[in-house]
């Protein structure tokens, strides 16, 4: 693979892409085909984002992947530390000043608010990899607000933030379980961090993270008292069952509950996106 690409962790900008398109489509249903010039805008920024962001991870953690992934662009040794860091820094900058030129010559619908959302989630992702990941559950409410964040760019995108807030509030709560979930699993190789389990102990953790994941699914019901979607939204049902049973698995086995999450999120994504064009 080419070393930009693993640095930049392209397939998780495609996620990202997919976050903003589903924010989008919460928030215009089917006439999101009006403001396909918008999106594009939004997803080069988003890419641009997240890209910089796994960028400064691999500088900053740079020694502790020699043991943990030795096959990244730095241990490998096809990729220097300065490299890693001027390509994270331009692909960052880059992200915010598109989004300022964009706001700046009024470009399709982009306005404040996005640009706001846009800084936001830069000052968070930098705050993040330099002084919250090593901090345990601040770090991980970090990395859900930040998942959450590309529903909210979604919509203000075109202009309908509020139709967004309820997925964007479900998304945080499950991504907090399920990051509290992968240090649970992730504990015997967790270098240089403080994490909620290894701070108060797997058991209170567990606690923790279970009520995060049937939060969630309870408000998603939020959707269905306030008839916002069409009928197709219930199988939002599946994807809260699989979150609750992901909230019992995770006192035995951590690591099939945050796999379990995964699944459940993209089954929830499926949920908004049919329920918001299917009305």
């Amino acid at each position: 693979m080419n070393k930009y690409l693993q640095l930049f962790r392209f397939g998780n900008g495609l996620m990202g892409i997919i976050g903003v398109i589903t924010g989008a489509l919460i928030a215009s249903g089917l006439d999101i085909t009006d403001h396909w010039k918008i999106l594009i805008i939004a997803s080069v920024v988003v890419v641009l984002f997240i890209g910089g962001g796994n960028a400064l991870n691999d500088y900053i953690d740079r020694n502790i992947d020699v043991t943990s992934h030795p096959e990244r662009p730095i241990p490998s040794g096809r990729m220097t530390p300065k490299q890693a860091l001027t390509a994270g820094t331009v692909a960052f900058t880059a992200s915010v000043t598109i989004s300022l030129i964009a706001l700046a010559f009024s470009f399709t619908e982009w306005d404040l608010a996005s640009v706001v959302i846009v800084l936001a989630a830069c000052a968070l992702m930098l705050s993040y990899e330099l002084f919250l990941k090593q901090r345990g559950f601040i770090g991980n409410v970090t990395i859900a607000v930040l998942t959450g964040m590309l529903f909210l760019l979604g919509g203000a995108v075109v202009g309908n933030i509020e139709a967004v807030i309820a997925a964007t509030c479900m998304a945080v709560l499950v991504s907090i379980g399920r990051e509290i979930a992968k240090d649970i699993e992730d504990m015997g190789g967790d270098e240089g961090r403080r994490t909620l389990p290894m701070s108060i102990g797997v058991r209170k953790a567990c606690i923790i993270a279970s009520i995060m994941l049937i939060a969630g699914p309870i408000l998603s019901v939020w959707p269905i008292i306030t008839d916002m979607f069409g009928p197709l939204y219930y199988l939002i049902f599946a994807a809260d069952a699989v979150f609750i049973y992901a909230s019992f698995i995770i006192h035995k086995d951590a690591r099939k509950a945050q796999q379990l999450c995964k699944y459940a999120m993209l089954a929830a994504l499926a949920a908004f996106i049919l329920g918001a064009v299917y009305i």
